[in-house]
Formats: C-alpha cells, sequence, structure tokens
C-alpha cells in the first residue's frame, strides 16, 4: 500500500510490482547506490516511498536511453538531494521527451495497474487531455514517460482548459527551445562532422540539458510564486 502523503509505505514487493521490475533489480540498484535505502519498519521489514518509486522510475528511463549504470550514477549524484518524488517525475518526463515518440497500447486494467490506482471516465479524460493517453475501443494508448508525473496531476484542482493551456505553453516553449539548441549543435559540429559524431555529441549533452531545463524552470517557477504571493 501507499498513501498520498508519501511515507514509506510499500514492501520491496509493492515497488517492483508498481514499477514493473524484479524485486532482484531493485535490491540491484540498491546495492549500487542509485537508490536510498529504505526505512526498517516493525520485523524490521524495508518500507519504500514514492520518492523511490519515482527515482527507481527514473533509472529505468535513463537505462532506456542507453546509459550506463556509471553514467547513470553519476547523473544522480547531480541532482538536488532534496527531491521529492514529484520534481522527479517531472525530471523522468523531460528526460522521456528525447526519446522518439513512441505509444502502448494497454487494457483498463493494465493502465490502472501501472497508475497504482483506479481511474474513472473523468480521470481518462483529465490523462487524455494532458496527452498521457488516447483512447482506442477497450483499451488505450499510453505514454509511459508520462503517466507517473500525469497521475500526479489527477489531484490538482484544475480544469480542464487550464490543463490544455499548460500544455500548450510548454509545448511552444519547450521546442522553441530545442530548435535554438539544435541550431547551436549545428554550429558548433559543422556540416562537415559524421553523422557517428553529432550523434555522439547529442547522447552526451542531453543528460546536461535535461538538468539545465530542471533546474532553470523550478528556480523561474519558484520566483514567479513569490512575486505573485507579494502581490496578492
Amino acid at each position: 500500500m501507499t498513501t498520498d502523503t508519501g511515507e514509506p509505505t510499500l514492501t520491496v514487493d509493492e515497488l517492483a510490482a508498481r514499477a514493473g521490475v524484479t524485486v532482484r533489480t531493485v535490491r540491484f540498484y540498491s546495492a549500487r547506490g542509485l537508490l536510498p535505502p529504505p526505512v526498517i519498519g516493525p520485523r524490521r521489514v524495508g518500507r519504500y516511498s514514492q520518492e523511490h518509486l519515482a527515482r527507481l522510475a527514473l533509472i529505468e528511463e535513463l537505462q532506456h536511453r542507453g546509459m550506463t549504470l556509471a553514467a547513470i550514477e553519476r547523473h544522480l549524484t547531480q541532482l538536488p538531494p532534496d527531491l521529492s518524488a514529484h520534481d522527479l517525475a517531472i525530471h523522468r518526463a523531460v528526460v522521456a521527451s528525447w526519446a522518439p515518440e513512441a505509444t502502448q497500447e494497454v487494457t483498463r486494467a493494465e493502465l490502472e495497474r501501472r497508475a497504482g490506482r483506479p481511474l474513472d471516465d473523468e480521470d481518462l479524460e483529465r490523462l487524455a487531455a494532458m496527452g498521457v493517453v488516447e483512447r482506442a475501443g477497450d483499451s488505450v494508448r499510453l505514454d509511459p514517460g508520462l503517466l507517473r508525473l500525469g497521475v500526479e496531476l489527477l489531484d490538482v484542482p484544475l480544469a480542464h482548459e487550464t490543463i490544455l493551456a499548460a500544455r500548450t505553453v510548454l509545448l511552444e516553449h519547450s521546442r522553441a527551445a530545442a530548435h535554438e539548441l539544435s541550431a547551436l549543435l549545428r554550429e558548433a559540429v559543422g556540416d562537415s562532422e559524421p553523422v557517428a559524431a553529432v550523434k555522439s555529441l547529442s547522447a552526451h549533452m542531453q543528460p546536461l540539458v535535461v538538468q539545465a531545463l530542471l533546474t532553470t524552470f523550478q528556480r523561474s517557477l519558484n520566483e514567479e510564486l513569490r512575486e505573485w504571493l507579494k502581490e496578492s
């Protein structure tokens, strides 16, 4: 089980099931220091939190992007130590956005299993508005990289129109930033560089760009919120 407070209530079996990995994988990542140790509860049973789940999902996403465990370890050590499950979910969503667009067709039951909660029709409509799912008859097309963040946003009291407007703003500014960064990379490598060299540079740059985007966005948003609170 788990709670909305983020308290460590997941057993290692529950954590592995929610993340879609084996218990052996969880223990392996823990031994490598990629996951923080669990909280030891009664009967010396380790309990894991939403932060563990989000960090595990990020590790799997980075590995899916082709990063070695050593590179993932270096990447994780560069992240702020106090990132919440929500922060990690945002980071994972940004990482996933570098991958080619790929959706998975899953059943309603499988979607709920991955989400870790029941989903009614209104929840599906909100997830569809955020671009997380698309209905396809009795099944749904799912963007796995956005699921965890989308599920967390279900509990935020925002109207569909606001979600769509926010998504449009983020997409427009993200594409503008990607266009400018792509132009910088093209200028840096030149037209004569082989394709392999360009791909290698891109692979090395991606984690750095993801970290920069996450950090600068969070700082800018915090500054905007502080100004907003001053005016109110």
